[in-house]
Parts: structure tokens; C-alpha cells; sequence
């Protein structure tokens, strides 16, 4: 095998390591030349698709969750492989769903609601991701370009992106804010059935197993008669084809209108110049979820399309609207909110034609920064008093993973900074009053992420002989579009998102902080951070994505042979790679390193740390 070939071997994650991703590529493009699915469920019940499911599923926070039959995944994980598979393709073949779990949490939005969640069993989870890595490919072809939510490789900050350009960039200075009541709530069974008949997913054994599944009795109330219940795997993909619908209609108004002229379709400009002469509402749809925003040039254009979309809803979905919260703003005058941020134009010079120029200004939402305060002011408390038997130092390292990710999410705002000076100085106030004494400004050399991104900050504290990472201390970044190469079932795209991968991977860095080691060092945890950072997220010896479930911080010099916490006697491996440096057997080591296509230095570096840690032995 070629060194490109076991570069790319290496890089490869979840469909590709179950040889799944061929069949996700044919379904997508198939999908994409309008072809038409009948013989789904063959695929859903293959012993690939059914492994990548257990991988995918295991990697979920929600696998710990039991829902009535009291089991979570470690008790799936009790399963031989062949039993398991047996099982997955008996139960397809006269399927019965099992009952939901019905929970309620406070919506992030209102403190004063409950949001519904519905919670299935371990094993229908199971079977929904089966369902779900086969109908998405088919779905993500023929899903608009700007639905943001709930997809692979999309973000919230693309959705923002999208609405800065409309407003900034073309000048779309109203906005039609509509609030869909009780969207998941609501989900109309037969229609949904219907949408996805129509995107090609014609088989009808499958389309009967979903009508059963979205039928499942929810413990304690009943069987529903409408509606998709949050909190299930496959719930998120139905949302995005159901409002699907409403993306092309809003696009068949201007953007996508046939013309009787041939328009080259990659310049459209020449298409909307024209356009704009005809009595035609230039309008423009951005949405995540069922959080969405239509962007208009003329006032009256929006009082129009606001009545026509609030009549379209409720004649083709049968979805009602909340009239207290759904509005048309002048983006001039007022702040329209969107996923947790304040966008507003404000005046910024003129343009080369006289005109006044506007730029956008963004806040973090109040509700956002109301959020903010009460979750810092809680973790500053369980640094003052760790909770049971977390130290001050994992609780120290629980607050920067906030604060980092709460950096991460809000940077894109253009007041961003001036927002959290806002907050910080309520939380500055706190960590003095509470811990007085305990604030150092010096202490233990942070993270190689931290002191990157931090260590230049006046603020930068140390408690526990920790650095804390300073709140106030962020700058504002430009929300980007998304690339528009970037596919997760494409050859082309996924190389793009193997090339972003070189990259630290941040939500892992941050997962790290909140799970440190039961029974290791401050420093044994603080150096795995490090090296997590230093190697981008990569085995030492093979370059393999290093993943929490199959990562293992490995002491070169053994702890027996007098070997530190040190972070030069530290490196991070795959715990297949672990076993093999512990292999006493050279000739078995020399046989899984050829097995593995390991290159010459890649075993040279094994070989090394074989060396020392056999010698315990």
C-alpha cells in the first residue's frame, strides 16, 4: 500500500473504519440524480451499518441515559457482536417500537417552561442510528443550502454568517422573526410519511417502520397521534425534512423562480438585477432548526410574505405560529434575536455613491447573558467548595471548560467583548469575596492551549496553583460561511474535513478538562491536556484521531522504575498502540506493526517505548 494510501487509512473515522461510507456516497449521489429508494431496509440491517450504529451511539452523552427498561449502553456494550447484530434484524423484520421515556427540562430560552423530552430504550436508539446513517445521506442531498440545524459539518455560526451577509453585504434591512408553537410538538405523522415519499425514499417496509416508531407510546400518557419527540436520535433529521418544504417555497419566490432568459447559474447577480425590475419579493430564508429568519429589502414585501408564510404553515404542515413572539423588524431601528445573539445595522460611513453605509452590530442575546452569569457564579461556588469528591483543582478546570466554550460559541459577535466585561465584573467581584486569599498570580504553567490564548491576559489568575481562565478576556472573530467543498459523503469534501482536522479539536480539549483521571495527579491531568493540545489530537506513534474511549496516556519510563508525571515522560496513544509497547513478544510486536502498515519511523518509535516499558516485565 502506497504512503498516501496509509496517510489517508489514518484519518479515517466511524463510516470508514466499518467500510460503510462507500454505500453513504452511492445513496447520496444517487439521491442527488433523483433516484428512487426501495430496497432500504437490506442496507439498515447490514452488519456494517449495524456496527457503525453501536460506535456512533456509544459516543453519545445520551447513552448514559436510561430510558424505561432501566439499561444504558454499558449494557448494550454485554453483547456478543453476532447476537446482537441477530437481534437488530429481528426486530426490523416485524417491528414493534418500545415505549419513550417521558422527561421535562427547563428550555434555555425561559427558565419558567419545561421542554418535553422523550427518552427511547438503549436498544431503539440503536435501531434509530441504524435508520438514521442510511436515510440522511439520501435526505442531506436534496436539503437547502442554508438549513443549518441538526446537519453534518453546520453550525450556528454559518446560520450567523448567512444573516450578516443578507443584512450587511445586500442590504436587507427588514426581517420577518417567525416562532413556530410547539414545532416538535406537532409534527404531522401522514405528512412527514408523505415529504419523505417525495425526497425518493420509497421503500415501504421502511416507511412502515417509521410510522410505527414515530407512533411509540410515550410511558405514562399514551400512544400520540402527532408530533416527534426530542430527546430521539433520528427526530432532529425528521424536523430538517419537514421544514424542508418551507426552504423551497421561500426560495421559489425569488431566488430559484424560473425566467424565460437563460442565466448562468454560478452569477446570479444578473438574474436579481433583472428580478428587481418586476413587482417580485426579494426574499432570502436562513434557518437552524425550526429557528428561522426571512430577510427582506422593502418593508412592504415582508407584511406580505409574513401573512403568506403564516397561511403556508398551517395549509401544508398544519404548524400554527406564535403571534407574541413573531414580528417583522427594522433591522435599523431594532435588535432581532437569533440563537442566543442580538443583531442590529448601525451606521458606518457612506458609500462610493453617496449612500449611508451599514454595518452589523451583534450583542450576546440578554436571555444569553443572563445564562452566563448564573452558571459562572455557580462554578465560582464549587471552586470555593468542591462538590463530593471533586478536588478545587477539577473544579477549577470545570469552570475554564465553561468559559472557554461559552468564548468559543460567543466570539462571533462583534460586541462581544464589551458583553462580557459586563459579565465578568460581577464574577470578578465573586471570586474575591469568596475566595479571598486563594487567588495567586502565579502558579503551575497552564495548558499549551490556555497559555496560547490567554497567557498575554493581565487577568490571568491561579487558584489551587491553577490558571483560571480570565472571563473578560475575548476578542471577536468573523462568523464564516461554510466551505462550500466541505461533504461528509463525498471523496473531495471529506478530504476538506480531514484538513481542518490538523486542528485541535476543542469540545474534545474541553471534554478532557471535565474528566480527568480518577486516582492520577494534578499533573499527570494537567500534562495529558498538554499533550492533547501539542498533539493535535493525534496518536504519537501511529497519527491516528485520538478519540476519549480509545486514547491512553502512556508513561515512556514506567512509574515502577522510578518514571514521573512529568510532561516529557508522558505521550498519548490509542490503547491498541498501549498493548502493543507492553508486548513482551518481539516477534508478535514485529507481525502487528506490519498488520497495522506501520511505516519505518512510525516502528522505530514503537520499538523505543517497547524497550522501556517491557523491562518492568
Amino acid at each position: 500500500m502506497t504512503t498516501e494510501k496509509k496517510l489517508k487509512r489514518q484519518k479515517l473515522r466511524n463510516a470508514e473504519y466499518y467500510d460503510f461510507q462507500a454505500i453513504q456516497d452511492e445513496l447520496y449521489e444517487r439521491s442527488k440524480r433523483n433516484e428512487v429508494f426501495t430496497n432500504l431496509v437490506e442496507l439498515i440491517t447490514m452488519r456494517e451499518n449495524i456496527g457503525l450504529a453501536y460506535r456512533n451511539i456509544k459516543k453519545n452523552k445520551g447513552s448514559k441515559t436510561a430510558g424505561v427498561d432501566k439499561k444504558t449502553i454499558d449494557d448494550l456494550a454485554k453483547w456478543q457482536d453476532e447476537q446482537l447484530i441477530d437481534y437488530v434484524r429481528a426486530r426490523l423484520q416485524c417491528y414493534k417500537p418500545q415505549a419513550v421515556r417521558r422527561v421535562e427540562i427547563l428550555k434555555d430560552n425561559d427558565a419558567t417552561k419545561k421542554r418535553p423530552l422523550g427518552i427511547p430504550t438503549i436498544m431503539e436508539r440503536l435501531i434509530q442510528q441504524c435508520i438514521l446513517q442510511v436515510l440522511e445521506p439520501i435526505c442531506e442531498a436534496k436539503f437547502f443550502e442554508r438549513s443549518n440545524g441538526f446537519r453534518p459539518n453546520r453550525s450556528t455560526e454559518h446560520a450567523i454568517s448567512q444573516a450578516h451577509k443578507y443584512m450587511q453585504n445586500s442590504g436587507l434591512h427588514f426581517v420577518i422573526d417567525i416562532d413556530i408553537r410547539a414545532f416538535f410538538d406537532n409534527v404531522n405523522h401522514a405528512k412527514l410519511i408523505k415529504q419523505l415519499w417525495t425526497m425518493g425514499i420509497r421503500d415501504k417496509k421502511l416507511l412502515s417502520i417509521i410510522s410505527e416508531m414515530l407512533k411509540a407510546e410515550i410511558a405514562g400518557i399514551g400512544f400520540p397521534e402527532q408530533g416527534s419527540p426530542q430527546g430521539s436520535v433520528i427526530s432532529p433529521l425528521f424536523s430538517n425534512v419537514v421544514l424542508n418544504e418551507l426552504d423551497w417555497w421561500i426560495a421559489s419566490q425569488w431566488e430559484t423562480i424560473p425566467t424565460q432568459h437563460r442565466y448562468n447559474l454560478k452569477y446570479k447577480g444578473a438574474k436579481y438585477t433583472a428580478l428587481r425590475r418586476t413587482n417580485l419579493k426579494e426574499c432570502y430564508i436562513v434557518r437552524y432548526a425550526d429557528d428561522f429568519k426571512i430577510f427582506c429589502r422593502k418593508r412592504s414585501d415582508a407584511v406580505k410574505l409574513f401573512k403568506a408564510t403564516k397561511q403556508w404553515l398551517m395549509d401544508r404542515l398544519g404548524l400554527e405560529i406564535s403571534p407574541e413572539k413573531s414580528k417583522i423588524v427594522n433591522l435599523k431601528r431594532h435588535y432581532s434575536n437569533f440563537l442566543g445573539f442580538r443583531l442590529k445595522l448601525h451606521k458606518k460611513g457612506k458609500k462610493k455613491n453617496g449612500e449611508p453605509r451599514y454595518t452589523v452590530k451583534s450583542h450576546i442575546s440578554k436571555k444569553a447573558e443572563k445564562k452566563i452569569k448564573d452558571k459562572t457564579h455557580e462554578l465560582v461556588k464549587e471552586i470555593q467548595k468542591p462538590q463530593g469528591m471533586q478536588t478545587g483543582y477539577e473544579a477549577v478546570n470545570k469552570y475554564n471548560a465553561y468559559v472557554i466554550g461559552v468564548h468559543n460559541y460567543y466570539a462571533i459577535a462583534t460586541l462581544v467583548s464589551v458583553d462580557f466585561n459586563q459579565i465578568a465584573f460581577g464574577v470578578k467581584k465573586s471570586l474575591k469575596a469568596r475566595l479571598k486569599d486563594g487567588i495567586k498570580r502565579a502558579g503551575k504553567d497552564p495548558p499549551k492551549y490556555i497559555k496560547e490564548r490567554y497567557g498575554s491576559s493581565k487577568e490571568l489568575r491561579y487558584i489551587y496553583g491553577t490558571a483560571i481562565v480570565p472571563l473578560a478576556y475575548i476578542r471577536h472573530r468573523v462568523a464564516l460561511y461554510k466551505k462550500k467543498g466541505i461533504n461528509k459523503y463525498t471523496k473531495i469534501g471529506r478530504e476538506e474535513i480531514h484538513k481542518r482536522l490538523e486542528c485541535v479539536d476543542i469540545d474534545m480539549l474541553m471534554y478532557l478538562m471535565r474528566n480527568p483521571e480518577k486516582g492520577q495527579s494534578i499533573e499527570y491531568n494537567d500534562n495529558r491536556l498538554s499533550l492533547y493540545a501539542a498533539q493535535k489530537g493525534k496518536c504519537a506513534v501511529t497519527g491516528a484521531i485520538l478519540e476519549f474511549e480509545t486514547m491512553y496516556c502512556h508513561h515512556k519510563k514506567p512509574l515502577v522504575l522510578g518514571g514521573e508525571d512529568k510532561y516529557k515522560n508522558l505521550i498519548l496513544v490509542t490503547k491498541a498502540m498501549h498493548e502493543l509497547i507492553h508486548e513482551p513478544d518481539k516477534s508478535k510486536l514485529k507481525l502487528a506493526a506490519a498488520a497495522l502498515l506501520l511505516d519505518k519511523r512510525q516502528v522505530k518509535k514503537l520499538i523505543v517505548l517497547n524497550n522501556l516499558a517491557v523491562k518492568v516485565s
